[in-house]
């Protein structure tokens, strides 16, 4: 991790808690508590109101917070209910990314709406069967892929259960039949076709780029249900 990334997270991180030892800095990093000690007096020295409470670690004076992010505590649990679902309706790729956003948000709130998240964290849980949860990292590839018009290779088993290797020009993701399912413009068939997610087992972005325009959308696919 680079410094500035570092004395990001060690902020973001005072924000969050009462206090905290540089020994707690140290080990989170694997640093000396020399260098940690280094790293507060440069945030010191840019103006953040940090200071030490002995027997208890560093703090973060009472009012301050890093601009411009905020959340109230309502904004907050309404995206650790999001969250709840992520965890059970998304996958690890998905699942992953949106951990580390949800630790920047917990981060900016105060220390009492920080507890309070806490609380009503531990007090949320989603049940669901086993088919419903999706066990591939794909999900994240496939949306860059979407995004960036890029042509997709996947190793995809159909549901008569025949393995083939595919390029195929990905337009959206739709949950529905508790999966995810990928419409795709298919090179080899020359046609849309729906691959669902958990059938894929290898997938990777092509340096190749769509071929053609598409009109065809996820909301027309899904007319004809």
């Amino acid at each position: 991790m680079h410094r500035v990334d570092r004395l990001m997270n060690i902020l973001l991180t005072l924000q969050s808690k009462k206090f905290v030892t540089t020994k707690t800095f140290s080990e989170k990093y694997k640093l000396s508590e020399r260098t940690i000690y280094r790293d507060i007096k440069a945030l010191n020295e840019i103006g953040v109101p940090i200071y030490l409470e002995p027997n208890k670690g560093y703090g973060l004076m009472e009012g301050y917070f890093l601009p411009p992010l905020t959340f109230t505590i309502e904004e907050a649990n309404s995206l650790l209910l999001l969250q709840t679902l992520a965890d059970k309706f998304t996958d690890k790729s998905i699942l992953q990314k949106s951990n580390s956003a949800l630790e920047k948000i917990k981060a900016v709130l105060k220390y009492s709406d920080w507890k309070k998240y806490e609380e009503i964290s531990s007090k949320l849980e989603v049940y669901i069967s086993n088919d419903t949860n999706n066990k591939s990292d794909f999900l994240s590839k496939i949306q860059n892929a979407i995004l960036e018009k890029s042509i997709l290779k996947i190793s995809y088993t159909d549901n008569n259960n025949n393995k083939t290797l595919r390029e195929i020009e990905p337009l959206g993701l739709i949950f529905y039949t508790n999966q995810w399912h990928l419409l795709a413009w298919c090179t080899s068939r020359e046609d849309y076709r729906d691959f669902k997610v958990k059938s894929i087992s290898q997938l990777s972005i092509s340096p190749k780029h769509f071929t053609k325009e598409h009109s065809y959308t996820i909301q027309d696919y899904m007319k004809i249900f």
